[in-house]
């Protein structure tokens, strides 16, 4: 009698072990089809407008181009070379200088002194500010009637007239300048909150063996904040290669195209152009650039791993 009892409760004993491993698959399933909907239809999309010869304006020219907008690519369009050169020159320039000055900014800010909270605030304030606001505060700055450059000219520093933006010599320093009163801040909040879990023995031992603050830096602060320094420039990177916000309302891609970043030429191409299918390749391109350039980072910064 006792083994059939056993033999009865045996399948409910199974049953009820299942169905909690079961259970955190069936709630997170909504979420993941959330996900595959809003990720996975968008990018196969976009690959398969990629194979299209898409142009709303002329539907009788519509049908599969195989891989013609991709040989175009890299065959007859010399402003994609254009537009990708200065996208990498975009990236690099913006990154390393919002890096150093974000830096700066961290170890400042992480200091003890009056009013400290009140100085996290104003340096943390910009990045609440969303792109197209940015650009309207930059394009008043640089008008050049009522900006900065008129009180300038009152001073003897330049001359009326001349605006920044509109000038093939300065309009690129006058965007990065612009993108980096917005992109400072993201690495000086990232930095700082690792820089507070650094524990202060470190910074005494190291001061009673005689070690001076450069070297501080160097042989702590730095190695502490190695994985965070990675993880933001490449997040950063990613999102100043698809600037698009600040660049467009700032200077549309000119003077003479001269700002114009890859994203900005597909965004010129599928919405001004109608060109649809070859922004999609475009698109494509970016990604495998963006892609590969990330894994490629990633693997040689050894992100994650164990300090040598």
């Amino acid at each position: 009698m006792a083994d059939a009892a056993t033999e009865r409760t045996r399948p409910r004993r199974r049953r009820a072990g299942r169905s909690p491993r079961s259970l955190p698959y069936v709630l997170l399933a909504p979420a993941g089809l959330l996900m595959l909907g809003f990720i996975a239809y968008p990018m196969f999309s976009v690959l398969y407008y990629s194979l299209q010869d898409y142009n709303v304006t002329k539907p009788w020219r519509n049908g599969f181009a195989g891989l013609e907008n991709f040989r175009e690519i890299f065959t007859d369009d010399p402003f994609f070379w254009e537009t990708l050169a200065f996208s990498a020159q975009w990236v690099f320039v913006e990154v390393s200088l919002q890096l150093v000055f974000g830096l700066a900014l961290a170890l400042i800010i992480n200091q003890t002194f009056v009013g400290r909270a009140a100085a996290r605030a104003l340096v943390f304030s910009p990045w609440a500010v969303s792109g197209v606001l940015t650009s309207t505060i930059w394009i008043l700055l640089y008008n050049p009637s009522t900006g900065l450059s008129r009180y300038l000219a009152d001073a003897g520093i330049g001359e009326y007239g001349t605006s920044v933006l509109s000038n093939t010599g300065t309009v690129f320093w006058g965007a990065v300048i612009a993108e980096l009163w917005r992109g400072v801040p993201f690495f000086a909040i990232l930095i700082l909150a690792d820089l507070q879990s650094v524990s202060k023995d470190l910074y005494e031992a190291a001061s009673v063996d005689g070690a001076s603050r450069v070297r501080q830096f160097f042989h702590i602060t730095l190695p502490h904040l190695r994985d965070a320094i990675v993880l933001s420039t490449l997040l950063r990177a990613v999102w100043e290669f698809n600037n698009v916000d600040l660049l467009y309302t700032l200077t549309n891609g000119g003077p003479a195209g001269q700002t114009t970043t890859l994203p900005l030429y597909v965004a010129q191409t599928g919405i001004h152009g109608n060109e649809f299918g070859y922004a999609a390749a475009l698109t494509t391109v970016a990604f495998v650039i963006l892609l590969f350039c990330s894994i490629l980072y990633l693997r040689l910064s050894k992100f994650g791993g164990d300090d040598k």
